[in-house]
């Protein structure tokens, strides 16, 4: 059962902009607390885009966040069975690590966008104004921010959110930190009805994940519903390789950084080149995939990023730590949010002890668990790939054990 609403003393509303899971979890935990908040999302609707593949939900973050939102049993609902099962294949396709998912496991999968959805039903109608992209941001004193959005629209508030991803408009109000790219980009595709129409590669993956990795780059892949395989290409490559492959260049500030490829047959081909004489299996997640290639170039904020405390304003998620992508951004992202929502629930009548409490735990939690991203890729794309990654799985080697890689996959 959901928590009941519990109003408390009512602080200045707060707006919120980004319709992720970070900013719905954040619009959640403040509703049960019965204080009031508005999200703007530039999309036009829930739907208007694919919300992304699996996430792996952990114990130690994301499972609370979702406690604290009052969606915990939603959440468990939604969870799909043996997909934390995990294995590593050499370029062969011979088999180097494998472990069934028992169900006892700590990182139970969903789908993004069904978790997203319980969250979007657990707030009130009106909540989230769909199609309104920030444009724009100014300070405007004493606490208070304008956002100007791209149809013209303004907002002023005196306690603004930004939960705006990898691209925020409002951190500049906090900080100069712009996205780095990392030197790595994934290449994502799909197969549908793999297990009938693909058989080979649906055995490859198996029933959870798989990662079949070498110095450099890798195939990455997990079973969603039914027979769908949701594929992560890895490249150690500059931006420029990816645009002579047949990718258009994606701006370097764009909101949403990933780009399909035209024609989609011979970008694929180009792609699976790379992984000349690899397994056909494996590399049939490429050449035969349904949809066309999408590149997304991953970008990491610096390292232990922070900011000084500015009256009226903060972030969450990936606006305030973007990382490389290790299982971990959606969970932090829903974590900081239910961590925000519960310090202003605290502090009704002090809204910057509430934002002082929360950055103060939020920074080095965040910068912990970037350094444990750094270590993760480089034991999947370093110079002992794939032995590196083994060892962590197996206990034999620094890091987390099984199936730590289980959730790579870069935030959309």
């Amino acid at each position: 059962m959901r928590t009941p609403v519990t109003p408390v003393t009512p602080v200045t509303p707060v707006t919120i902009i980004g319709a992720g899971l970070g900013g719905l979890t954040l619009a959640r935990v403040l509703h049960v607390h019965g204080i009031p908040a508005t999200v703007y999302e530039a999309e036009a609707s829930a739907t208007a885009r694919p919300q992304g593949g699996m996430l792996d939900i952990h114990e130690h973050n994301g499972q609370p966040a979702l406690r604290e939102a009052g969606l915990y049993e939603e959440f468990r609902a939604l969870v799909l069975e043996g997909r934390e099962a995990t294995r590593a294949l050499a370029a062969d396709g011979t088999v180097l690590f494998e472990e069934a998912d028992d169900g006892t496991g700590s990182r139970p999968e969903v789908l993004r966008g069904e978790l997203r959805r319980i969250l979007l039903e657990s707030l009130p109608p009106g909540t989230v104004r769909w199609g309104h992209k920030a444009d724009g941001v100014r300070a405007l004193g004493e606490g208070r921010h304008e956002v100007t959005f791209a149809d013209g629209t303004v907002v002023t508030t005196g306690l603004l959110v930004g939960a705006d991803g990898a691209w925020s408009r409002v951190r500049s109000l906090l900080s100069a930190a712009v996205p780095e790219y990392t030197g790595t980009s994934f290449v994502e595709t799909y197969l549908f009805d793999a297990d009938l129409r693909h058989p080979a590669a649906a055995k490859a993956v198996g029933g959870g994940a798989m990662f079949a990795l070498a110095p450099g780059k890798g195939i990455q892949a997990h079973r969603e519903t039914g027979g769908t395989l949701h594929t992560y290409v890895a490249l150690r490559r500059p931006q420029e390789w990816f645009t002579a492959a047949g990718f258009t260049d994606p701006a370097p500030a764009a909101p949403a950084p990933a780009t399909e490829a035209t024609p989609a047959t011979a970008v694929a081909t180009r792609i699976a080149a790379e992984f000349d004489g690899w397994a056909p299996e494996l590399t049939a997640l490429i050449t035969d995939a349904d949809t066309a290639p999408v590149l997304r170039p991953l970008h990491t904020l610096p390292a232990g990023h922070r900011w000084d405390r500015v009256p009226g304003v903060t972030l969450l998620g990936d606006a305030a730590h973007l990382m490389i992508p290790n299982g971990e951004g959606a969970n932090l992202a829903m974590y900081d949010g239910a961590e925000l929502g519960k310090a202003l629930a605290a502090h009704p009548d002090d809204t910057e002890a509430a934002l002082t409490a929360y950055e103060r735990a939020m920074f080095p939690r965040s910068a912990a668990e970037a350094a444990d991203a750094a270590e993760l890729h480089e034991h999947m794309f370093g110079d002992d790939s794939p032995h590196g990654l083994i060892a962590m799985f197996t206990g034999a080697g620094a890091g987390a054990g099984a199936g730590a890689g289980a959730g790579v996959q870069p935030t959309a």
